[in-house]
């Protein structure tokens, strides 16, 4: 049996022109991440082969909202893939360079689509406001029902 409880979708999820800026910020970074692919002469089979891979962490979401949140999460922040990177620069392997170009390019993509980093409410309540919904007004801290 599950209850409904409110969680508040704070703070107020991204809108308005900082909105469009972000993803336009994403889109920026999926050039250039795919840029500094072709320059390191990755294979593009091997781009289009590994550029869904971070999208397979939603199968968290099997588990409940709040696991799919960490795990979605997990995968599609910047932080990992630019670690990936150092260490292939710093141990001078490409590979490992061309993974965290895809990675990179992948989060870049889903940024410029308005996919956003994943509140532990629903799968479609992002940093970057709700997904498949009307936006919230603008400072609007909108009141999301959650089901425990």
């Amino acid at each position: 049996m599950s209850t409904q409880q409110s969680v508040p979708h704070a703070p107020a999820p991204v809108s308005g022109a900082p909105r469009a800026i972000l993803r336009l910020e994403g889109g920026l970074v999926l050039v250039s991440a795919a840029a500094a692919y072709a320059q390191q002469g990755g294979h593009w089979s091997q781009f289009l082969l590994l550029f869904l891979i971070p999208d397979l962490s939603m199968l968290g979401y099997l588990a409940g909202a709040r696991i799919g949140a960490a795990t979605y999460n997990f995968a599609h922040s910047y932080v990992l893939p630019l670690a990936i990177g150092l260490a292939g620069i710093g141990s001078a392997q490409p590979t490992l360079i061309d993974v965290a170009l895809i990675w990179i390019a992948h989060i870049g993509l889903d940024r410029m689509l308005g996919y956003g980093l994943k509140y532990g409410s629903a799968f479609g309540h992002t940093h970057l406001g709700l997904l498949g919904r009307a936006r919230p007004v603008s400072g609007d801290r909108t009141e999301l029902p959650v089901r425990a």
